[in-house]
């Protein structure tokens, strides 16, 4: 079994309605770690070490966050400022993260037509996630692409319902190393190998 680590963030978990729903569907497990960024250090006062233990006690890291300004909110990129340390995560010495998963899990108010090179953003979520993605291969992790929430402001009440479904499921796939992840690397969104993990009807 995967361990995964939940890094969330959010600024206002109070006013979401998709991932505050979302992160109601996380699992009880011994091997899912959930941590709340801005609920740990509402000073942004990032325990470094702490941060460390963690990451090494996981195969599986999910940035969870909401797509602000194309990038991850402040507090995620202060920790990934800090706890990214060079000689330990990377460099000639830093091998700590070595044969781990990226993973962004992202809600996005754009439809996913907007995330298109014709679209209105003019590049997909994987592109405009590249500082992130050259940042995890620089700590010798393997990137996966994005699991997106498209079109956030849209979506009505079964539409969310359904997000969580699929989002639990996800966990539930990634934990029991169901997920072909070495063939998704290539992929432009996750979303696309959970469908076809859900048409095969794999048990969660």
């Amino acid at each position: 079994m995967a361990r995964l680590l939940i890094l969330f963030a959010h600024p206002a978990l109070e006013k979401s309605r998709v991932q505050r729903r979302l992160i109601r569907e996380v699992p009880d497990l011994a091997d899912i770690t959930f941590h709340d960024l801005y609920e740990a250090y509402p000073q942004f006062a990032i325990d470094v070490q702490h941060e460390q233990e963690l990451l090494r006690n996981h195969d599986i890291l999910i940035l969870q966050h909401p797509f602000y300004w194309y990038s991850t909110p402040p507090i995620m990129k202060q920790w990934i400022d800090l706890v990214l340390e060079h000689g330990w995560a990377y460099g000639s010495q830093g091998h700590a993260l070595q044969g781990k998963y990226w993973l962004n899990l992202i809600s996005a108010g754009g439809s996913t037509m907007t995330y298109r090179h014709e679209g209105y953003n003019r590049a997909t979520v994987r592109e405009l996630l590249l500082p992130l993605e050259h940042t995890a291969r620089l700590c010798h992790m393997t990137f996966l692409p994005p699991y997106v929430v498209f079109g956030t402001h849209r979506l009505d009440t079964p539409d969310i319902e359904q997000a969580a479904a699929h989002y639990r499921q996800l966990l539930f796939l990634l934990q029991a190393e169901q997920l072909d992840l070495a063939a998704a690397t290539e992929a432009p969104t996750l979303n696309v190998i959970l469908e076809r993990a859900l048409q095969r009807e794999v048990p969660t």
